[in-house]
């Protein structure tokens, strides 16, 4: 165990001793440059992913740079260490066109307070499911992230505030993390579509509400084994304003919450993985008053995971060719209160197939078939709709192929 996390602690540019195991246990902030450049202070890497997808149904097709990263570290000695990550989806931004994005990922300061804890003040992202933290395209199979974790979780998932990561020395394995940190921005919820929309993610956030999140991660065997939970306000507003639209105003007020398990299992080639999620919005009547929105009182949904490197007996086993099949299923509106409208679209499952050839750590080539299942959406909900819109199809099939890199 302390071999692996020294080599991440090369990896992120800290640079104290072989004990410090308290460092993240992902790829994320790291991108391998360490790894060769071990006397430097400042590092930069990077990552990033392009994609292919053909509708099957519609018979049409779209080809696009999703991403491209670039990280920048900077060791300032022993103890204190910044990190940053700055993102450009879909690969320019241009006025009055929409897609396109450029964010700041990550920026934040880490201080060691010893060999088994540290701080990290900034712009974080929190432990939060399985892809939040670690989203190199290298290190999930499918062309894009786990729907679950982009529409239920939402991925890269950051805010500002402050962190602690650590160990438990008396329980070899096992890590913990908690967080303090901004709240979230209940008046941009929408139905079908979570809590994504109501991230701040370092702009101009509401330091009137906050959030807690914790988890803990257990490595024991060949298991990975990681519980997290968040609860945050979501009305970050004055007192006076929060009354006139009838919600609970205060660090916690009008809260969200949301629990996450997950379990990885790695041997010999073969490799298996689940998650499951749930979200709660208690105050979800309040919110579609206040805001004419169709908020739902609680989302969830689990996926599961299995895979085997068809390389892993060969002489070529320093390379891997992970054949994989992945099952999700999640409902956006699980449940919802009186004045909502229930809509049988957000009822969703995906059925992936595929391969992912890793010639090298860095760099990935991904195919995979997927198979996607909806409910009917509620013809009350679509208000004005075009006379020359295609009929809405409840099952769809594409075919979709990806590079990937990090470095």
């Amino acid at each position: 165990m302390k071999k692996i996390l020294y080599k991440l602690f090369l990896i992120t540019c800290i640079s104290i001793t072989i004990n410090s195991s308290a460092q993240v246990l992902t790829k994320e902030d790291s991108l391998n440059a360490g790894l060769v450049a071990k006397d430097v202070s400042t590092l930069i890497g990077g990552y990033g992913e392009a994609a292919y997808r053909n509708d099957i149904d519609r018979k049409n097709a779209s080809v696009n740079l999703t991403r491209n990263v670039i990280f920048i570290g900077h060791k300032f000695n022993n103890r204190i260490s910044f990190f940053s990550e700055t993102e450009i989806e879909d690969a320019k931004i241009e006025g009055g066109e929409a897609g396109g994005e450029i964010s700041l990922e990550q920026a934040f300061i880490k201080f060691n307070i010893n060999r088994n804890n540290y701080i990290a003040a900034g712009l974080f992202i929190p432990r939060i499911g399985t892809i939040n933290e670690n989203h190199l395209p290298t290190t999930f199979n499918t062309v894009a992230r786990p729907r679950l974790e982009t529409k239920l979780i939402p991925s890269t998932w950051r805010e500002l505030g402050l962190s602690i990561y650590g160990n438990i020395p008396a329980i070899s394995g096992l890590n913990y993390s908690a967080a303090l940190m901004n709240g979230l921005n209940s008046a941009n919820f929408e139905g079908g579509k979570g809590i994504r929309s109501g991230r701040f993610e370092g702009k101009d956030a509401s330091a009137s509400n906050l959030a807690v999140t914790g988890a803990l991660l257990y490595y024991v065997g060949n298991f990975r084994i990681q519980v997290s939970g968040y609860y945050g306000g979501s009305a970050g507003l004055s007192p006076r304003e929060a009354d006139s639209l009838r919600l609970n105003s205060g660090a916690f007020g009008t809260p969200v919450a949301l629990e996450e398990a997950n379990i990885q299992f790695r041997k010999s080639g073969f490799y298996a993985s689940a998650l499951f999620a749930a979200i709660q919005i208690p105050d979800a009547n309040a919110l579609n008053i206040a805001y004419a929105k169709n908020v739902p009182s609680a989302m969830m949904g689990y996926y599961a995971e299995a895979g085997y490197n068809l390389l892993e007996k060969t002489k070529y086993k320093n390379k891997k060719l992970i054949s994989f099949v992945r099952y999700e299923n999640f409902d956006l509106n699980a449940a919802i209160p009186s004045n909502a409208i229930e809509n049988d679209q957000y009822k969703q499952s995906y059925l992936f197939a595929g391969l992912a050839f890793l010639p090298l750590p860095g760099v990935i080539v991904k195919a995979d078939f997927e198979y996607q299942t909806t409910g009917e959406p509620n013809p009350a909900l679509v208000i004005n709709p075009s006379p020359v819109a295609p009929k809405y199809l409840t099952n769809r099939s594409f075919v979709n192929l990806g590079i990937g890199y990090s470095f």
